[in-house]
């Protein structure tokens, strides 16, 4: 399986037979000064109605998007309800939790996750190999929390999103607030990494990809 940061919170997962999975593709402009998304993908997931989460329209190749749980070429997906606040939603709405599984890793993308979990949420995601995370704070979860739900969830590789750049102007801290203090912190030196299930790392690794847009 190959994970592809794009910027933000989007990304592409391509397994080992091919298919291609786009996470929250953005809208470019206003505050994301990232490039546009040109990629062609067999399943979008969209984690909220936000412009910056749910251009499903820009991914090629007349994907399935999904906004609840699904199951697309061989691979099932479930969605676990979450808020994109710390009050229930009642400030910026509902925010989905997306897992699947694949060639074998248990990947999780929380999209704008807005607080810590639930044990009833817990239970829902289950095993978590990958987690990609929002740690920038302000819209999401900031670092303090970012680094409990990773406490919760226990992955082996957690991969931050939602973090400022120099092509974001969103008032959001950058990935350091986050990786500052951690062990076994790799800043990535491109976009890119390739994960099997046989070499997932022993003890959680936090992995820094460049945006490649």
């Amino acid at each position: 399986m190959k994970i592809k940061y794009l910027a933000h919170a989007a990304f592409l997962i391509t397994s080992e037979s091919g298919v291609k999975i786009v996470n929250d593709p953005y809208t470019a402009g206003g505050g994301i000064k990232h490039g546009d998304i040109k990629e062609t993908a067999d399943v979008v997931t969209v984690s909220h109605e936000h412009g910056d989460h749910n251009n499903a329209g820009a991914i090629k190749g007349d994907p399935q998007v999904l906004r609840e749980g699904g199951s697309v070429k061989g691979l099932k997906f479930r969605a676990v309800t979450t808020a994109h606040d710390e009050k229930g939603g009642s400030q910026r709405g509902r925010n989905t939790i997306f897992c699947f599984t694949v060639d074998g890793v248990n990947v999780c993308h929380c999209g704008d996750l807005g607080h810590t979990l639930t044990e009833a949420q817990v239970k829902a995601i289950g095993k978590v190999d990958v987690l990609m995370i929002p740690v920038g704070g302000f819209f999401t979860i900031d670092a303090k929390n970012a680094t409990k739900v990773g406490e919760q969830l226990g992955p082996k590789v957690i991969i931050p999103m939602h973090y400022k750049t120099e092509k974001l102007d969103f008032p959001i801290a950058g990935a350091d607030e986050f990786t500052k203090g951690k062990a076994n912190v790799t800043s990535v030196n491109g976009s890119e990494i390739e994960l099997t299930a046989e070499t997932l790392p022993a003890e959680t690794q936090i992995m820094v990809l460049k945006p490649s847009l």
